[in-house]
């Protein structure tokens, strides 16, 4: 099982780059989006876990034969050690020295995996909206990618269930588990369960309810092999959840791997 490497928190200097200084860091990040830039350059977006989400300026990673191999570094949902200038009055930093902090022995070679995985960065992406520290999501979601890389087919289908479910918990809309044999319906407005079903269509019946408690009670990826879940089941609920992230986080959208996940699982 792989474990969480404690985190590599360097400060190596100061560096005037194009008259701003900028300190010369090195810390971890998940890749969340890439875009080309010119002919040789790409412009990353990654969650890091000293500064939190940043943008990214990469040189030359297209300019020579090796540029394929370069490229994959920066796959939506890889895992980097990065040595980055950083400057809190700039908006795009630079990345001076990259490699893996770990390599992936099936996300990205299983397309259901590699799946869940574009699922999981896009709700993470959507989510983040300043570039704040916040070192227990950071954790949460390397330790999520890390074991989606090794858990079982079982585990792998409800996976983006635990993502959706766990990680509102990092930006201040928890979903309360008070669920009982009185409160039996979950109101996806309010994210608690209720005795009665709510005034508005915001909520999930009573199966659906149960199941979405005993998920919220599963604390670790492994635990998921105990639900037997259905596609339809897993394809609702994962719509439902989108309600409610859409419901508490202004412009949230719809989330566009939803379609491609309903069709793999």
């Amino acid at each position: 099982m792989p474990q969480r490497g404690k985190a590599n928190k360097v400060m190596f200097c100061s560096y005037c780059l194009y008259g701003f200084w900028s300190m010369i860091q090195k810390t971890k990040a998940i890749i969340l989006k890439t875009t080309k830039y010119g002919e040789t350059s790409l412009v990353v977006t990654a969650f890091t876990e000293l500064f939190g989400v940043q943008t990214y300026m990469v040189n030359g990673v297209r300019s020579s034969k090796q540029a394929n191999a370069k490229s994959t570094y920066f796959q939506p949902g890889s895992m980097l050690e990065m040595v980055a200038y950083h400057n809190e009055q700039k908006t795009m930093q630079r990345i001076k020295e990259f490699k893996f902090a770990y390599l992936y022995t099936q996300i990205f070679s299983s397309v259901i995996k590699n799946c869940i995985a574009l699922f999981a960065v896009e709700l993470l992406n959507k989510c983040l909206k300043q570039p704040e520290t916040n070192t227990n999501l950071y954790n949460f979601c390397e330790d999520a990618f890390l074991q989606l890389d090794v858990c079982s087919k079982k585990a792998t289908a409800n996976f983006p269930l635990f993502f959706a479910l766990h990680l509102p918990q990092f930006f201040g809309f928890k979903m309360i588990d008070n669920y009982n044999d009185k409160n039996i319906f979950f109101d996806l407005n309010e994210g608690v369960f209720c005795p009665e079903q709510p005034m508005h269509n915001n909520y999930l019946n009573k199966n659906d309810s149960f199941t979405t408690s005993q998920l919220l009670k599963a604390m670790h990826p492994r635990e998921l092999e105990h639900f037997n879940l259905n596609k339809e089941t897993r394809r609702l609920l994962l719509h439902k959840y989108e309600t409610y992230y859409g419901y508490h986080i202004q412009d949230f959208g719809q989330l566009k791997t939803l379609v491609v996940l309903g069709e793999v699982l």
